[in-house]
């Protein structure tokens, strides 16, 4: 049996029309080879369709039948096809966004929200891992996209593992100190103004951040004595508020405030903060490609 949704299409219209001649021209073809197509089906099915004669044309009871069927079947090819362009386009699936946590404190939010308002019917999900475990997740295919800060990934290693990375926000890096340390009633300072304090900083084993923010501050000429590591930007803040020591954090943690902290621009050459995006190479998800173009990344 040969059956095409074209025979079903040509049968609905004129079952629809009740007339071969306005069927024929509701598709733009002549009433010759319509016919032909329903007697085709009529031969493939091994059934009448429709009962003829001089004066009447109705469906026979095979032919009501199958009225339903073609109708629903074809509003579901329809709707069929109008998901799969949707899927292309990336207006529809799923989308699973690894960060760092300092990262919802910046720009990340209102991103998610122009995506949500551009493409609702995508579902997203935020998965919170350090560096390490988002490269992890990446290879995995575990998420679709990640973000984390400096320093940027060895472009070679990246290729070896089929991933791409791209500066996508940009910003330094400042520092919390206790509102009653001398230092706070400064406008900006030094990073060697720090040399002498108590350092606080993200685990330095659980990301190559903090580890970059060290070498910063032996590039600027001193070995910073660490006091505390934490897993998490608030923890530290909690310290320094505590009057435990200073940290090193990205400038738009002090959008929130923090209880007992002042937050110091670096006045030369501060270490920056920049945000990368980091996604997959192998996979051309359409769902990907939709919101890389809402983030519009800067070239590094």
């Amino acid at each position: 049996m040969s059956i095409d949704l074209k025979q079903l299409k040509y049968f609905l219209a004129v079952a629809e029309e009740k007339s071969f001649s306005r069927a024929a021209e509701r598709l733009h073809i002549s009433q010759p080879p319509l016919s032909q197509q329903i007697m085709k089906l009529e031969s493939e099915l091994g059934v009448k369709l429709f009962a003829r004669t001089t004066r009447t044309f109705e469906l026979t009871v095979a032919g009501k039948a199958l009225m339903a069927e073609a109708a629903d079947l074809l509003g579901k090819m329809r709707m069929t096809i109008d998901t799969i362009r949707q899927i292309d386009r990336g207006e529809v699936g799923r989308l699973r966004v690894g960060i760092v946590g300092s990262a919802m404190w910046g720009p990340i939010p209102s991103l998610l929200e122009e995506f949500q308002t551009k493409f609702p019917r995508v579902t997203w999900t935020i998965h919170e891992l350090g560096p390490t475990l988002q490269y992890d997740a990446l290879r995995a295919k575990q998420i679709d996209v990640g973000f984390w800060r400096e320093p940027k990934l060895n472009e070679d290693d990246l290729k070896n593992d089929n991933l791409r990375q791209e500066l996508c926000f940009r910003e330094d890096v400042c520092v919390a100190i206790n509102e009653h340390h001398p230092l706070a009633k400064q406008d900006a300072i030094e990073l060697t103004d720090i040399a002498d304090e108590p350092m606080l900083t993200l685990a330095l084993d659980k990301s190559s951040f903090p580890r970059y923010l060290i070498q910063c501050c032996v590039n600027a000429g001193f070995q910073p004595t660490i006091f505390q590591e934490a897993s998490e930007p608030q923890t530290l803040l909690a310290m320094v508020g505590a009057g435990l020591g200073v940290t090193l954090i990205p400038e738009t943690t002090s959008r929130i405030g923090w209880p007992g902290v002042v937050f110091l621009p670096i006045r030369t050459n501060p270490p920056s903060a920049n945000l990368y995006i980091t996604y997959t190479t192998t996979d051309d998800a359409p769902v990907v490609r939709a919101f890389l173009n809402i983030l519009n990344p800067l070239s590094a």
